[in-house]
């Protein structure tokens, strides 16, 4: 049932995102009076799900979820028929236009993608906000995962800034990010009551942007270990452990923060344990009970933001829209500057390639529109994004070839475009295929 959840808010998603995008193309098309024969959700070959004609204009959807697509009369794309560009050039047709007009169209859908991911974002931004955890809320410090402790974070550091930037909102993933993106050399924190600065590697931008690593975390606040809930019928239940008891040791082993009592849990699996609780802040109580195979013994602690409070960013209407276009804007600069990252051989482009299984992980296992939409505007961002790029049969393509006709005042040929097309079809198709193909592998040898 979760995996279905994950597919459709990836499938429910990408149809809002194809159908406008191509709805980009449409509107101008009609506008300059070019003839559109078919506006489709997804690819129809051999046959379609669904159909129905509209005047000049076949609507339908596909059984082939790669994509969409409107067929414009008069142009060279991924249908290849090339039939009607034997005969001589019809005023409704895309090649009888001018320059001008063609690039409108061709830059429609990447032009929508790019507003409509602004706007998704500052609605998300107006409607939820941001919460966040203060980096002034950490007052315990820091618990440090096997990453950090091999960059030289240590448990208990309080983490100042990241390669001179101020670590205002406490996020492991912010830290990642300049690395990655910024190539942050340094971190910047506090140990034991003096500053210190810690030098990074250059070699951890590879790492921390390899796919096996995405997921692993560097760090997180250290908190106390208070029991919010017990999973029923688990060895802490029948113990007798409460919600609100404060666990403090772990076979006698003093346990002051929830990351001690874990490691100790995962070393002593399947044994009998005693744990040490004060309830109401008064009474200590020992608790003798017989670990699971897992090394854990039932109790869902409270979250660290419900132990250090976290703060929320509101914003109206009106701070909401332009802020939505400023974190859009940073986002696609990140891409940029990933891009950089690959170009200069310190990003593998095979680690940052993800196909379905990836982006729909991203949605996550429940619905949750908040993260819906945002992943939404996030995705209608990268659609731009990768559209734009200059390969034929994308609308980068397309627009590259325009923009040299209204440079150099010729058009190329209509064999040329027929054959550029199609090379650029087997490149994305091939990107595609390799793209699920690592998914596949990846979940293979992941077992």
């Amino acid at each position: 049932m979760n995996y279905v959840i994950m597919a459709g808010q990836l499938m429910l998603s990408l149809s809002i995102l194809i159908v406008l995008h191509e709805m980009g193309h449409f509107l101008p098309a009609r506008l300059f009076n070019t003839r559109v024969e078919k506006f489709y959700l997804f690819f129809d070959p051999w046959f379609s799900l669904f159909k129905y004609k509209k005047g000049e204009t076949e609507y339908g959807i596909g059984w082939l979820p790669l994509g969409g697509y409107v067929k414009i009369s008069g142009m060279i794309d991924e249908s290849f028929d090339t039939d009607q560009m034997d005969q001589p050039p019809q005023p409704w047709e895309f090649r009888s236009k001018p320059a001008w007009q063609r690039l409108v169209i061709m830059l429609g859908g990447v032009t929508v993608n790019f507003i409509l991911g602004f706007f998704i974002y500052g609605m998300v931004l107006w409607v939820w906000g941001e919460e966040y955890l203060p980096n002034d809320n950490i007052k315990y410090g820091i618990y440090v995962d096997s990453l950090g402790q091999e960059m030289g974070l240590r448990d208990g550091d309080h983490i100042l800034a990241v390669g001179g930037k101020p670590f205002v909102k406490f996020n492991d993933r912010e830290v990642v990010r300049e690395i990655i993106i910024n190539n942050a050399g340094s971190i910047e924190l506090q140990r034991d009551g003096e500053e210190k600065t810690i030098p990074i590697d250059p070699k951890f931008v590879g790492i921390l942007s390899s796919h096996a690593n995405k997921a692993k975390g560097l760090f997180g606040p250290r908190v106390p270990f208070i029991a919010a809930q017990l999973a029923k019928d688990s060895p802490a239940e029948k113990a007798g452990i409460q919600p609100d008891d404060k666990i403090i040791a772990f076979n006698g082993q003093p346990t002051p923060f929830f990351n001690d009592f874990a490691r100790l849990a995962q070393q002593n699996k399947n044994e009998k344990v005693t744990i040490t609780a004060v309830r109401q802040e008064k009474d200590t109580l020992q608790f003798e009970m017989v670990n699971t195979k897992e090394g854990k013994v039932g109790i869902y602690p409270y979250r660290p933001e419900d132990i250090l409070g976290t703060q929320r960013q509101e914003y109206t209407l009106a701070e909401a829209l332009p802020a939505g276009v400023s974190k859009g804007m940073g986002f696609l600069n990140d891409q940029l500057k990933a891009f950089g990252q690959m170009f200069r051989g310190r990003i593998k482009a095979s680690e940052s390639l993800g196909g379905f299984g990836t982006i729909g992980s991203m949605f996550g296992y429940e619905w949750v529109w908040e993260r819906f939409w945002f992943m939404t505007a996030i995705l209608s961002l990268i659609l731009a994004f990768m559209n734009l790029l200059p390969i034929p049969a994308l609308d980068g393509g397309h627009v590259m070839f325009l923009l040299y006709e209204v440079v150099t005042g010729r058009k190329p040929s209509d064999k040329f475009m027929e054959y550029a097309t199609m090379v650029g079809f087997i490149i994305v198709l091939a990107l595609v295929v390799y793209a699920n193909g690592l998914d596949i592998f990846r979940s293979w040898f992941s077992k």
